[in-house]
């Protein structure tokens, strides 16, 4: 019989996709999330989709909070690794052109997950949980958004209070998401980073001229 650990037999085969028990307990807490909800999934009805005890379960997540920290770490990290190379990609960017990267990026990401994780930040219990590491890195994502975002604007002349959109307009589509196979999420993730730049004032020549000018820059990434 298969192990999670050793000495600790499963009660089932494997039965969810992942090389490590850890990825498989993420996934099936992922699936109860975001189709019961994470107030009515219990660390029982994770470890039973798995096919562990939940005695093991305990020895990859102390808690619940914990593991759902994890996922949700899952929709800000990947984006601000990608930010974090942009930056240091030795290719010199307007503010509108990494902004559209990042959102389209970010769009994409979202789009094409597993399961909507993403919906998850509608969740009231969210804010009682102890997620103080994710809430975290998810500001330091939407201030990188704000810092461009305001930077578009210096050179456009539209007011300040426009630049949070773009962050807004990307995490809507948690609402657009739908399960594998996805319906070309690029295609869709592109259309909202043009409208991030759109509802601060860029054209739709300069627009234009960015679109013309990412295929060259992505090879410097």
């Amino acid at each position: 019989m298969e192990t999670t650990r050793a000495g600790r037999p499963r009660l089932t085969e494997r039965r969810r996709p992942g090389t490590t028990a850890r990825d498989e307990i993420l996934d099936a807490a992922a699936e109860l999330f975001t189709s019961r909800g994470y107030a009515s999934t219990s660390t029982r009805a994770i470890a039973e989709a798995v096919g562990i005890r939940q005695a093991s379960l305990y020895h990859y997540f102390k808690t619940k909070d914990e593991l759902l920290s994890a996922l949700l770490h899952q929709t800000v990290t990947p984006t601000l690794t990608f930010l974090s190379e942009l930056e240091q990609g030795g290719d010199p960017r307007s503010a509108a052109s990494t902004l559209h990267a990042l959102a389209a990026f970010d769009g994409a990401q979202l789009l094409t997950a597993q399961w909507n994780l993403g919906a998850l930040y509608l969740l009231p219990e969210l804010r009682e949980a102890r997620l103080a590491t994710f809430w975290t890195e998810r500001e330091r994502l939407r201030q990188a958004y704000l810092d461009l975002s305001r930077a578009v604007l210096v050179a456009t002349g539209i007011a300040d209070d426009a630049a949070d959109l773009p962050f807004r307009l990307v995490e809507s589509l948690v609402n657009m998401w739908t399960p594998p196979p996805h319906p070309d999420p690029g295609t869709l993730a592109g259309h909202v980073a043009d409208a991030c730049l759109r509802v601060l004032g860029v054209t739709e020549d300069q627009l234009a001229e960015l679109s013309a000018s990412e295929p060259a820059r992505a090879g410097h990434l």
